[in-house]
């Protein structure tokens, strides 16, 4: 069964993946598409309605990026959100001129009247706060179109040719500050283009098991499991798709939290798969000895994850498809419209040559990270897998500073245990996006009982962000970081002193490496 679908053409703006997210999360299926698509190309992919996003330039640019205008002649409505509403207006026979204090260049939350009548602002309060970021203005709108919001300096904030169903708005909706701008997307969705709500995980399950078993056939696939939310997801819905066809390489490096290599082997259990847990800690443990620089820790951990899992897969012989847990924001990222390519990705770190397979398989290439948790429920894996945070490719042994021993790490894994579970206990969980404890190279004084000790020091980090790019220190309560310090001081030996981290990011990283 096909999804209906939308497709957001990226500009270059630094929200279109939040777009994407919304139109989503509205139960509708969109894709990210780089606006060089040729139109032949887009028209095949019959969607039911365009977004185009914002971005850096000004439309009047000779180098801005264009749209071929037969896209206004195929019959699909389109929504232009800033620099996408000035292209329309461009395109169309409007004019856009750089903005002038008196014609508005807004930027931040700005109060918005809006004309409830047209399509957009259907259902919706007549007047609330809109987020604005434009520098340019449109002096003349195009022929058939309405102003159908404004603020008290700017006239045309949306405009909108109900006839054809193009709209354009100069904010951005995708944002939480843009008041009802969740409510305004998904009136386009559903008023405009006549979306019938049909993209849900259960189904998409449904779906992708079917596409996996035609796709493998009675073919065998080798996944490299990392205990990550992706590649766990990832390995239950091909254990789902080929059972026994599937077999998982969970690479153990003795470098991961308190028992959590035996959740992640535990959460499998309920598969008929081929689970191979390689206990390779020491080996870890032998080639790190000594390095205490963090970039050649990482370096060192990722050569030798290769080298385990290509041991593993020489054991196996040839297999038909290697698995990778992709998902759909390293897709955008590697190089989608003009956004600076951000990163070059793939999971393994470089494809590993030496493993005998014919071609990669990438199951969820298409999700967005809270997709793939809520595929991870439909498939009945824990919850503790699902909402794992964050963790560091090279695990405890970037929160060890300097020079790593077993010794360290079961010093840090007990008292990390510690304040995942006094951070839970206090409800706090919910409140955070990520915490950790750091073992710190310092050691220093204390007293314990009538005895002096000489000691490590102790670090508690805690972050609220909503993208991971910036972050903010968690204001965690005192009694909660009380409870934690008294507890870890008292139960962990090792420890004599806790300090907590209060530096955002930037200038500080989440990670102390």
């Amino acid at each position: 069964m096909k999804h209906q679908l939308i497709i957001v053409l990226d500009f270059g703006g630094q929200y279109n993946q939040l777009i994407a997210r919304r139109v989503r999360e509205c139960g509708v299926y969109c894709e990210v598409r780089p606006y060089t698509t040729p139109l032949a190309e887009l028209e095949a992919m019959k969607p039911i309605g365009f977004i185009f996003t914002g971005g850096p330039n000004s439309v009047y640019d000779e180098r801005a990026p264009h749209v071929d205008p037969a896209v206004f002649e195929l019959g699909v409505p389109v929504l232009g959100i800033c620099y996408g509403c000035q292209l329309m207006a461009h395109t169309l026979g409007g004019q856009v001129t750089a903005a002038q204090a008196d014609t508005a260049r807004e930027y931040g939350k700005t109060e918005t009247y809006y004309d409830t009548s047209c399509r957009l602002f259907r259902g919706l309060p007549a007047q609330g706060v809109s987020w604005m970021s434009h520098g340019d203005y449109m002096a003349r709108v195009p022929e058939g179109f309405a102003l159908t919001a404004h603020t008290d300096t700017c006239p045309n904030v949306a405009i909108a040719d109900e006839a054809r169903g193009f709209y354009g708005v100069q904010y951005h909706p995708e944002v939480n500050h843009t008041a009802h701008g969740m409510d305004m997307i998904r009136n386009f969705l559903y008023e405009v283009c006549g979306a019938v709500g049909d993209w849900t995980m259960g189904d998409y399950l449904k779906t992708s098991v079917a596409a996996i078993r035609e796709k493998v056939g009675d073919g065998k696939v080798l996944l490299a499991l990392s205990g990550g939310v992706d590649s766990s997801v990832c390995a239950a819905l091909l254990a789902e798709a080929v059972g026994k066809q599937l077999t998982c390489v969970f690479v153990d490096h003795g470098l991961m939290r308190k028992n959590e290599g035996d959740e992640v082997e535990q959460a499998f259990a309920k598969w008929d798969l081929n689970f191979v847990r390689v206990d390779a800690e020491s080996r870890f443990l032998l080639k790190l000895a000594g390095v205490d620089e963090p970039e050649h820790k990482r370096k060192i951990i990722g050569e030798e994850f290769i080298r385990v899992f290509e041991e593993e897969a020489k054991k196996i012989g040839k297999v038909d498809f290697l698995a990778q847990g992709t998902i759909y924001p390293d897709v955008i990222e590697s190089g989608a419209g003009d956004a600076a390519v951000i990163k070059s990705h793939h999971n393994v770190g470089g494809l590993p040559d030496y493993v005998d397979f014919q071609e990669i398989i990438e199951p969820l290439r298409l999700l967005f990270k809270d997709e793939v948790r809520q595929l991870g429920r439909e498939l009945g894996l824990p919850e503790y897998l699902v909402m794992r945070q964050p963790f560091p490719g090279p695990g405890l042994a970037i929160r060890v500073i300097g020079d790593l021993t077993k010794a360290k790490l079961d010093i840090l894994r007990e008292a990390d245990a510690i304040y995942r579970e006094e951070i839970a206990a206090a409800g706090e969980d919910k409140n955070i996006s990520q915490y950790f404890a750091v073992l710190t190279n310092t050691r220093s004084v204390g007293v314990m009982g009538d005895g002096r000790t000489y000691d490590y020091t102790l670090a508690l980090r805690a972050v609220t962000t909503s993208d991971f790019m910036t972050a903010d220190w968690a204001r965690i309560p005192y009694e909660v970081l009380d409870r934690v310090s008294a507890r870890i001081v008292n139960e962990v030996k090792g420890i004599n002193r806790i300090v907590y981290d209060i530096t955002s990011k930037p200038p500080a990283t989440i990670e102390w490496e």
